[in-house]
């Protein structure tokens, strides 16, 4: 091969590297990793409402299962990238109402239930937020993985912004943190609209012990 044609197989090849973006090559990282892929496949099964499609990542995902890319100087170009694609998919309420009633927000916080395998497709989803958070100080049970919403509006205030960014990061926190811990509720349809309104007043409302 001459100069001639290696300088612009060369060419050729930098054009294409330009054009294939930090999203592709995120999706690529995993992707190629046919080990990882064979332990998804072989670890799981389809069992009731909870099929095998739940083990198909989509963007964020993928980039959140490569620790070492998503944590490089590459993986923060690709991180913001990620927490617009997930913010650019939030909804605001449909009704233009942001709080709901706090009493079914404390019962969605509390209930883990559906989305399992041994649940029925039309059964209520919960939030399981105690899971993760401590809300009100009269419940025992909680854990610690994320932040006390103790007094959370009551500390916050009530302005537009609060509920806006309370609103967002309840429907999807990776727009703000592309590997948060915490499940982006609207994204996978786990708590509808009303449900996450009612959550909003659970936090939001002067009137909830939450903010007493």
């Amino acid at each position: 091969m001459n100069m001639k044609n290696i300088k612009s197989l060369l060419a050729i090849t930098t054009f294409a590297v330009a054009a294939f973006s930090m999203q592709d090559f995120a999706i690529a990282q995993q992707a190629n990793d046919l080990k990882f892929n064979k332990m998804m496949k072989d670890g799981f099964r389809a069992d009731g409402i909870a099929g095998l499609d739940r083990i198909d990542q989509d963007a964020t995902q993928k980039f959140c299962s490569d620790p070492v890319f998503s944590t490089s100087k590459q993986g923060e170009k690709m991180r913001e990238k990620i927490q617009k694609m997930n913010m650019d998919s939030i909804k605001q309420p449909s009704d233009g109402k942001y709080i709901g009633d706090w009493k079914k927000g404390e019962a969605i916080a509390q209930s883990g239930r559906g989305a399992t395998w041994t649940d029925k497709a039309d059964t209520p989803v919960g939030g399981g937020c105690y899971n993760c958070h401590q809300i009100d100080k009269k419940e025992i049970s909680y854990g610690t993985i994320g932040p006390t919403l103790w007094n959370y509006g009551k500390l916050r205030g009530y302005s537009p912004e609060v509920v806006t960014y309370t609103w967002n990061r309840i429907n999807n926190s990776k727009a703000y943190n592309a590997c948060s811990n915490m499940p982006r509720f609207a994204h996978f349809k786990l708590l509808n609209e009303q449900q996450i309104q009612d959550v909003m007043a659970l936090l939001l409302d002067p009137a909830s012990p939450v903010n007493q």
